[in-house]
C-alpha cells in the first residue's frame, strides 16, 4: 500500500497553519502562566464601542488595526480569558448593539510600540448611557469593575492601567456637569485604593460629544484635572456617527492609537523581557516561511 501523497502547496499551508497554531498556543500558555499586562476598559458607550453601529445594528467591519492578535486576550462576562475580538463589550454592554471601540486598536498599537510588553489582557467594563454617579463606590458598576479586575489577576499578571471614556451623560444638567470633577476624582481615588494600586496609570478621554448642552463644562474639567499618573487625551474633532454622539470606526482606531501613545512606558518596564524571546522567535519563523514560499 502506497503512502498518501499530498500536493506541495497543501503541505506548505499545513506547515503555515501549524506555525500560527504554535504561536497562538504559546501566547495563550503565557497568559495562563500569568504573563499578562492587564488593562481595565471602563466608562460608557464610546468606550464600549459603537463604531459601525447604525440603527442599533453593527455593520460587522473590523479595521486592520483592530484585528485579533494571539497576544491580546479579553476577559469574558463569565470571567474566562479568550482571544480578543470585536466587539469587545458584546457580553458586558448587552442592552444595545456594540461595535468597534478603542480597546483592540489600543492593544495592537501598544504591542507595536513595545513588542516586549507580553500578553495584553483587556477587561471590558463599560456600559452605555451611564452617569458618573452610577460609577460611585458601592454601586453595581463599581463593584462589577472590581470583581472583574480581581478575577483578571487571579491567574497571574498585573493591572497596568485604566482606560476611562465617560461623561457624555453628565452634560445634560448643570448640577452633573459642575459635580463632575469631584465625582470623577473620587472614583479614581477609590479604584486605586480598592485595587491597592495607589499610582495606577489612568488615561481618560476628554469628550468628543455629549448628550446635553454642558459638553464644554465637562471637557474643561477633564482637560484641567490633575492627579498623579493621570493623563488625558482629547477626542474633540474625531468623526462621529450620524447620531452625533458616537465615534465612527476610523475615529475609534485613532483614539486607540492615541491612548497607546499616552500610556507611560515606564509603568510596564518590569514586564519588558518576559515574552520578548518567544515573540521574536515566532515572528522570525513565520517570516522565514513566507520567504521560503516566495511571498
Amino acid at each position: 500500500m502506497q503512502p498518501l501523497q499530498y500536493p506541495t502547496t497543501t503541505m506548505l499551508f499545513l506547515f503555515f497553519y501549524s506555525c500560527l497554531f504554535i504561536t497562538s498556543t504559546t501566547n495563550l500558555a503565557n497568559a495562563d502562566a500569568g504573563i499578562k499586562s492587564i488593562f481595565l476598559l471602563a466608562g460608557q458607550s464610546n468606550m464600549a464601542g459603537r463604531g459601525g453601529v447604525i440603527n442599533d445594528k453593527w455593520d460587522g467591519y473590523v479595521p486592520p488595526q483592530s484585528s485579533p492578535n494571539p497576544a491580546i486576550l479579553r476577559l469574558s462576562a463569565d470571567l474566562n480569558w479568550q482571544p480578543a475580538t470585536e466587539p469587545l463589550h458584546r457580553d458586558i454592554d448587552y442592552f444595545r448593539a456594540c461595535g468597534v471601540g478603542p480597546g483592540l486598536a489600543f492593544a495592537n498599537s501598544l504591542l507595536q510600540i513595545d513588542p516586549n510588553i507580553g500578553v495584553i489582557g483587556l477587561v471590558p467594563c463599560a456600559v452605555g448611557g451611564t452617569n458618573i454617579s452610577e460609577w460611585a463606590r458601592g454601586g453595581h458598576l463599581y463593584n462589577q469593575l472590581l470583581r472583574r479586575a480581581t478575577a483578571a489577576v487571579e491567574g497571574g499578571g498585573t493591572v497596568k492601567g485604566l482606560l476611562w471614556y465617560q461623561g457624555e451623560s453628565d452634560t445634560v444638567t448643570r448640577v452633573d456637569a459642575e459635580s463632575y470633577k469631584r465625582r470623577s476624582e473620587r472614583f479614581f481615588d477609590h479604584v486605586r485604593l480598592d485595587l491597592q494600586l495607589p499610582t495606577l496609570p489612568i488615561i481618560q478621554v476628554a469628550l468628543a460629544s455629549g448628550a446635553g448642552s454642558y459638553v464644554e463644562k465637562v471637557r474643561e474639567t477633564q482637560l484641567g484635572m490633575w492627579l498623579v499618573n493621570l493623563r488625558t487625551v482629547d477626542a474633540k474633532g474625531l468623526g462621529l456617527e450620524p447620531d452625533g454622539l458616537h465615534l465612527t470606526t476610523p475615529s475609534q482606531v485613532i483614539l486607540g492609537e492615541m491612548l497607546a501613545q499616552a500610556f507611560p512606558l515606564a509603568h510596564h518596564s518590569s514586564v519588558r523581557a518576559v515574552t520578548s524571546k518567544a515573540s521574536r522567535m515566532h515572528r522570525n519563523f513565520v517570516t522565514q516561511f513566507f520567504d521560503y514560499i516566495g511571498f
